[in-house]
């Protein structure tokens, strides 16, 4: 049948009936929030390339936790700042090291809040790389033994998730296999999987302080033109032991998650990164566009690419302005 039988427009005349009809859901359950941790006391300063973002220390970060439950964000990830950097990064798999102490004050403070760490070597080395370095090279095999620590020490102060992003080949076999080894079977990995050599990532190596001293990523992130090379190391992940699977940046690789979903059954994330993030707030700054529709146009497009779970900087003000809508 065609016009005027068929009249699309009978669906949008209403908000509720909008709403009912909605194919891609947007919902605060989908959302995980990045903390940047670092030494000191009240120390609660903006991140001048990530308005709204914040260092904090261990001290502030009951009120954050508060808040973050009250919004009905399921979960937080944790990148930490260390005290000292060196060529191995030892703080990183310190039991006393500024994430191990996150983890247990977000605990304390909210034990039923998911706990995501990052594993990686790049804010807590010398040389800001994300494996162990020698003559200028950075080394893959060496550098697992070190993920595994990182992430049995997680575990053990109480982390719930281990998300390893260095994307060094093996990582994920490594990090089970030392898990298990330590009584750390319920412990999920969540893999960045697909991690490409963006630069997007700008704000984020201002935030992390992980700038690499020399050279690039490009030796073990990919290639921003590939995508069967993505669906290659997700099964590589998969094949590991990998609970869940992540693409990373979003924006630009809505391509590479409708692809990784239709390929493989785990539950799928995607990181909205500080460039994405810092992009929006430039443009809202000088005007140019609405932050709240801008941000959920934004996330729900990623959801419709086919991620369950999104990792983003906007995830408290969107889970205000969904409760606001709602």
């Amino acid at each position: 049948m065609t016009f005027p039988t068929v009249r699309l427009r009978r669906l949008r005349t209403m908000p509720n009936l909008r709403a009912m009809v909605r194919e891609t859901m947007l919902s605060p359950a989908n959302f995980v929030y990045p903390l940047f941790v670092v030494h000191g006391r009240d120390v609660f300063q903006e991140i001048p390339s990530m308005p709204g973002v914040y260092h904090q220390s261990i001290d502030r970060l009951g009120r954050e936790i508060d808040e973050v439950s009250e919004l009905g964000i399921p979960a937080v990830i944790l990148f930490g700042i260390p005290a000292y950097k060196d060529p191995i990064g030892e703080e990183n798999y310190a039991s006393d090291g500024i994430v191990h102490q996150a983890i247990r004050t977000i605990k304390d403070a909210n034990p039923k809040l998911l706990v995501m760490t990052d594993v990686c070597l790049c804010e807590y080395t010398d040389h800001g790389h994300c494996g162990i370095v020698r003559e200028g090279e950075i080394l893959n095999d060496e550098t697992l033994d070190i993920l595994g620590k990182i992430a049995t020490s997680h575990a053990e102060a109480g982390a719930d998730v281990v998300a390893p992003s260095g994307m060094m080949d093996g990582m994920v076999r490594a990090i089970r296999a030392a898990l298990d080894r330590e009584g750390h079977q319920g412990v999920s990995i969540l893999s960045y999987a697909v991690k490409y050599a963006s630069g997007f990532y700008g704000p984020f190596r201002d935030a992390a302080q992980s700038a690499p001293a020399f050279g690039d990523r490009r030796t073990h992130q990919m290639d921003p033109a590939n995508t069967r090379e993505a669906l290659r190391e997700a099964q590589l992940d998969v094949d590991e032991g990998a609970d869940m699977l992540m693409v990373k940046p979003a924006l630009a690789y809505l391509d590479v998650i409708r692809r990784v979903r239709e390929r493989f059954d785990l539950p799928l994330a995607a990181y909205n990164v500080s460039g994405e993030y810092s992009m929006i707030k430039a443009a809202v700054a000088r005007g140019w566009l609405d932050e709240r529709k801008v941000a959920l146009e934004t996330l729900t497009a990623i959801r419709r690419a086919g991620a369950d779970v999104i990792l983003t900087y906007h995830a408290k003000d969107a889970a205000r302005w969904l409760r606001d809508d709602g």
